[in-house]
């Protein structure tokens, strides 16, 4: 019968076994290739004077489990369950074991209400496992959506992962890739044997493919600066469904006036491309949210549209920008699609929102269409029906058409609509003048033609130049008219379409007092009732 010491002595073997398993030579291995142990990576989340509370010390005689490791971690001084591969035993790869312990670490950080972050640097699932390795998937597949919209989740993509590698951690709220990294359904030697297609593992699964279509949030230089990220990330995400964002001291006024966006305004209005003149949105975000702070979502996609999470009086905030400075703050399908993750998040975890409008509209053409732009906007819009938290419409400039109809307005949920000096509101944007006095500017267009046709002197090229001048010139009257009588947003004062006219300088002041009325009445807690469709 073995003693006490003895027990002990084995009892401590078995602590130590994930750690001292690895062999030098494949740690060595793992940092040849630039990357870190799953153990320092985990100290460079967690909070310095804090311990891990490892979960399941279930090392066999195989190892079999040790390549993930589970754990409650501590990162801003709140508990945040933790898994990370160990490529240096296995290359981390899942069999049935670690299938169990991620699933239940997943239930334990649902039923804990607290958020998860994910390592992931694995070769897939443990062949030799056979079907196990599946079944681990299918269970950590099933638990991890089971978190969805319970808790936020952070993932990083370290090394290789492909198939289940990588669909596990896109079901995660974020997702984080450095470079020299992969992402795919399969590898390159599949891709080649299969389609006969050559390529290389960063053109088919590297992040500047991902960033570009929305699978990765986020694309960074490498692991040290992706665990920055999760910890800057985790600064602005509540811990669960079931409470508000942490409300942060606050020792900048909400009555700070922000006399630069007069300036900006006027800068802008009064140049010579007047409302066509493209304009930074980050500038208005910057002066409205405290200390200018704020963190973007997919800051390399479709700059067409800014989502970002910020505070105000020490609220955490969503805006949602028409950003004109690029393609005119156009709504494409990228914006779109951008939009609909940012605003169904935000819902979820009880994050008010503030949606910014200046766009003329929706991009237009085949290509869009093709991309499918009726989908996407569709989905935009029911994200927007389907706001349960505060929300405020702050219009700058332009707010035209389906754009209007769909961003927030109070016939969409808004609880406040405001809007600037500059706001124009119509269907449509000049254009309009054409349905508008269409009688009109057809008999002007006719009289200039049978003037053309009265100077005989002019050549056939030198009549069509004169007419598109004389056009120019005498349908301005129009435009003046149009412009006066419909872009502005007098129209939109009368039928309560807007709430209030806010002078530049007191808009940090007048959204900041309507969040927080809004907020201090706010009840938090999870969706109840039917959910949509997607």
């Amino acid at each position: 019968m073995p003693c006490y010491d003895d027990l002990k002595y084995q009892a401590s073997l078995y602590q130590q076994a994930a750690q001292s398993a690895p062999t030098p030579e494949s740690i060595a291995r793992q940092f040849e290739k630039g990357r870190m142990t799953v153990w320092q990576r985990m100290e460079k989340l967690i909070d310095k004077n804090s311990e891990p509370l490892i979960f399941f010390q279930n090392w066999g005689t195989q190892l079999d489990g040790s390549s993930i490791v589970t754990a409650v971690i501590k990162i801003h001084g709140r508990d945040v369950a933790f898994y990370g591969h160990d490529f240096t035993l296995r290359a981390g790869s899942m069999d049935a074991t670690n299938g169990r312990k991620l699933a239940w670490l997943f239930d334990h950080a649902r039923q804990q209400r607290i958020p998860i972050v994910g390592l992931n640097d694995s070769a897939g699932a443990f062949v030799p496992a056979g079907v196990g390795g599946l079944e681990g998937y299918a269970q950590a597949f099933a638990a991890l959506r089971r978190c969805s919209g319970i808790v936020p989740s952070i993932m990083c993509m370290f090394g290789f992962n492909a198939g289940g590698g990588a669909y596990l951690p896109r079901q995660g709220s974020f997702l984080i890739q450095p470079k020299n990294t992969f992402i795919g359904l399969t590898g390159v030697s599949v891709v080649q044997s299969v389609l006969g297609e050559q390529i290389t593992a960063d053109a088919l699964g590297g992040p500047n493919v991902h960033v570009k279509s929305g699978v990765v949030d986020y694309t960074v230089e490498n692991e040290n600066d992706a665990l920055l990220k999760v910890r800057e990330l985790l600064r602005f995400l509540p811990s669960s469904c079931y409470e508000l964002p942490a409300i942060t001291k606050n020792t900048d006024d909400i009555n700070r006036l922000t006399e630069e966006l007069d300036r900006w305004l006027k800068t802008a209005i009064d140049s010579s491309t007047g409302f066509n003149t493209p304009i930074d949105i980050g500038i208005l975000i910057r002066a409205l949210c405290d200390y200018g702070d704020y963190f973007e979502f997919q800051p390399a996609r479709a700059r067409n549209t800014i989502c970002a999470f910020a505070r105000m009086g020490g609220y955490l905030t969503g805006f949602i920008a028409n950003n004109s400075a690029v393609e005119s703050g156009q709504i494409d399908v990228a914006a779109a699609e951008k939009n609909t993750r940012f605003i169904r998040f935000c819902n979820l975890y009880n994050i008010p929102l503030i949606f910014i409008e200046d766009t003329t509209g929706f991009l237009p053409g085949s290509e869009q269409e093709q991309l499918g732009v009726i989908q996407s906007g569709r989905m935009m819009l029911d994200a927007i029906v389907d706001v349960r938290t505060p929300r405020i419409l702050l219009i700058v400039r332009n707010a035209f058409g389906g754009a209007f109809a769909t961003y927030n307005n109070y016939s969409t949920g808004a609880n406040v609509v405001l809007a600037l000096p500059t706001a124009r509101i119509a269907v449509m944007g000049a254009a309009g003048r054409e349905f508008v006095y269409k009688k009109e500017i057809q008999t002007l267009r006719k009289t200039i033609a049978q003037e053309a046709e009265q100077q005989k002197q002019l050549n056939n090229a030198d009549k069509q130049r004169w007419i598109a001048e004389e056009q120019t010139r005498r349908e301005a009257q129009w435009i003046t008219q149009y412009e006066n009588e419909f872009l502005n947003p007098r129209e939109a004062l009368s039928l309560g379409s807007i709430s209030e006219m806010v002078q530049p300088e007191h808009l940090r002041k007048t959204v900041a007092k309507h969040l927080i009325h809004l907020m201090q009445h706010y009840i938090a807690g999870p969706m109840v009732g039917p959910q949509r469709e997607f």
